[in-house]
């Protein structure tokens, strides 16, 4: 049985903890695509949109912003289709992750990651193509 087989969208309570530990500030903001799956600890700000389309995961402890309270930045974060993001990963305002691509664990993205690549660093460099 696939572990997404019974997948339902979550309760995004604003401010507040999903059954899944995970949480969102601005929660009418955010949308979900099938099958996502937000680690533990993970903290969305969707003051200006983030969107997980269908199949996104995000590992533990994430950060995604939308806006930014250090330098003022804001954007919408976009993370395609069947993307994957590392544990302990930050994705700041205004970027977008590309379909099918990995973001290695610990990694600072700061600008567009474009479709199938694998991703990482501080801040976030192309490594190579999947």
């Amino acid at each position: 049985m696939n572990r997404f087989d019974k997948w339902e969208k979550p309760e995004i309570p604003e401010g507040k903890p999903t059954k899944y530990n995970w949480m969102v500030q601005h929660a009418d903001n955010i949308k979900l695509g099938d099958k996502t799956d937000i680690g533990a600890f993970t903290y969305i700000n969707a003051k200006n949109g983030v969107t997980l389309e269908d199949n996104v995961q995000v590992g533990s402890h994430c950060s995604i912003y939308s806006v930014s309270t250090i330098d003022g930045r804001e954007g919408p974060v976009f993370l395609k289709k069947n993307c994957k993001i590392g544990s302990h990963s930050v994705i700041m305002p205004g970027v977008t992750v590309g379909e099918n691509s990995i973001i290695g664990a610990f990694s600072f993205v700061n600008k567009d990651i474009p479709d199938n690549v694998v991703a990482l660093g501080v801040p976030a460099k192309v490594k190579r193509d999947i």
